[in-house]
């Protein structure tokens, strides 16, 4: 059976492609377009489809677009009611719901050959839960998803046994965790939809002073929901205008925010534990991607494994649409990669460096040699097999950077036109990271937070955020045997087991997907190092 998911409805367009149960491909329209997010969360883009993406997921597998068996398009307007009727103003919603009856025809347009008839809608919710409980190795688990909204809702809990999904709980609009959180978001004078991690990173910076208000704004209700009231947001701290300043107000309202959302969430999960028994909880939704609130849960949770989508937001419905089409037929194989985007071999990236007209070598040990620049604190552009789905840069498309040098966090940074008060991420071998951070592990995916070790501190300064935290990215070999052998050269020549490892591109874009994504990123800051899959071009040969 072969499925394609699409996700348009909201932001981060993506296709995915699951066939006879295998996941094929995933990747979001924003790494073909170049445009963060793909487009605006408006009811007026709604017919927006990732075409680029769905076109490249059906020429990785072969097939032409009369192949595919069915489309799942992850919202169902047959859900839909008038917002108004639910308290929520949004005059253009009739106008989206609209563009989503008309998806099965913009589909068919898109993908000359395709019946409109193969053309079915998936619950939003429903495709976020399935991009988890599906995704995960787990035959039975509780399930979590949580949101700003789909059709009618912002939050579906349940349990998956096998391939089946039976819904526990859901919570109406207008409670609504990811509005509320998007609200905070647009108050700080950050962007709605897309900036709700900066948030979650200045949190760090205040202290929870009102938390005893958001305890009756945002409360847990005995079914498995929820209620948000309205808040005023500038009797807490007044609204960042462009060319504001945040204050301490507005670190002390955001803290105080996140601690309610943590709290909320492990109410949620601990609801969801009692009616189901499990002993693993898999999420997904744009807020578990809330990876402070994450390791909540993983800390003081009633779970033995919290697993969560890598690609948890809006983009990852695509692939949830396609896995809950293809249970149909029994239960698909588990995620084993979130390396499912494109990629190029050795001598495509060969050729276009010669096209490029650039000086490079290409070393008999590639790690050996990058872990001397690195060891030489010199920043390097890392570039390697397929790119990730979802918004982490785990490895495939990153930069690289000594943790032992404090003014690293300013350096990357800079390269990257973004705020200072922002962590950057640790790689470590997987099994050397129990010696250094407390937390969840392993940790592939870089979704939950670790106290670092008092003892290594000081020496990683570059990773460890002002709370004493860091977002890690533990390394296995028999999955990332390269990025293994990096780490472990870097190792013998610093002492350090942990590189600095942050997103491959600059503030306002999407990471690097393509080759020419990344020749355009090397030229245009000043990184030191582009490692091109086995290719290396040094910033002093390159540009004289």
């Amino acid at each position: 059976m072969r499925v394609l998911g699409v996700n348009a409805i909201f932001h981060d367009p993506s296709a995915a492609l699951v066939v006879d149960g295998r996941i094929v491909a995933a990747a979001e329209e924003e790494r073909f377009s170049r445009r963060k997010h793909g487009k605006r969360p408006v009811p007026w883009s709604a017919w927006e489809l990732p075409e680029q993406a769905m076109r490249w997921c059906l020429q990785e597998a072969g097939l032409r677009p009369e192949d595919i068996d069915v489309v799942g398009y992850s919202f169902d307007p047959a859900l839909c009611v008038d917002l108004a009727e639910l308290g929520v103003s949004d005059p253009g919603d009739r106008v989206r719901t609209d563009y989503a009856r008309r998806a099965p025809k913009f589909l068919s347009a898109a993908l000359r050959g395709l019946d409109p008839a193969k053309g079915t809608f998936v619950p939003h919710h429903v495709a976020h839960a399935a991009s988890a409980g599906l995704a995960a190795p787990y035959q039975q688990s509780a399930c979590l998803v949580l949101d700003g909204r789909g059709e009618r809702a912002s939050h579906l809990a349940g349990r998956y046994d096998g391939p089946e999904l039976q819904v526990l709980a859901t919570q109406e609009l207008p409670h609504s965790l990811g509005l509320l959180y998007e609200d905070l978001t647009d108050h700080l004078g950050f962007l709605r939809s897309s900036d709700e991690y900066k948030v979650m990173a200045y949190a760090s910076y205040g202290k929870p002073r009102h938390l005893a208000d958001f305890r009756e704004l945002v409360r847990t209700t005995d079914d498995g929901g929820f209620r948000t009231a309205k808040v005023d947001w500038s009797a807490y701290a007044p609204k960042v205008e462009p060319g504001d300043q945040l204050t301490g107000a507005h670190a002390d309202l955001a803290c105080s925010v996140q601690r309610r959302l943590e709290e909320v969430m492990l109410e949620l999960a601990t609801w969801l534990h009692e009616q189901t028994g499990t002993r693993a909880l898999t999420m997904a939704g744009g807020t578990a991607l809330n990876c402070v609130a994450n390791s909540v849960l993983a800390r003081k949770g009633p779970y033995d494994h919290v697993w969560v989508q890598p690609a948890a937001g809006d983009a990852g419905t695509a692939l949830g649409a396609a896995l809950q089409l293809s249970a149909a037929s029994g239960r698909p194989e588990p995620m084993r990669t979130p390396a499912l985007g494109r990629g190029w071999t050795d001598e495509q990236l060969r050729a276009r460096l010669e096209q490029a007209a650039l000086p490079f070598e290409t070393p008999t040990d590639l790690a050996a040699v990058i872990a001397q620049e690195l060891a030489d604190d010199r920043i390097v552009a890392w570039y390697q097999g397929r790119s990730e789905c979802g918004p982490r840069a785990l490895g495939h498309r990153s930069l690289l950077a000594h943790p032992g040098r404090r003014k690293n966090l300013e350096r990357l940074n800079d390269i990257k036109g973004r705020e200072q008060f922002r962590p950057i991420a640790p790689l470590v071998l997987a099994d050397r990271a129990a010696e250094i951070f407390d937390g969840p592990l392993p940790s592939p995916y870089m979704l939950f937070v670790h106290d670092v070790s008092p003892a290594w501190q000081q020496r990683i300064p570059a990773v460890v955020h002002v709370d004493g935290t860091a977002r890690i990215q533990t390394v296995d070999p028999a999955d990332e045997s390269l990025l293994a052998r990096l780490l472990d050269q870097f190792e013998l020549r610093t002492g350090l087991p942990v590189l600095v490892n942050t997103s491959l591109n600059t503030a306002g874009r999407p990471m690097v997907d393509s080759p020419s994504d990344a020749l355009e990123l090397f030229g245009s800051t000043p990184a030191d190092v582009l490692v091109i899959g086995p290719h290396v071009v040094r910033r002093a040969g390159a540009f004289r």
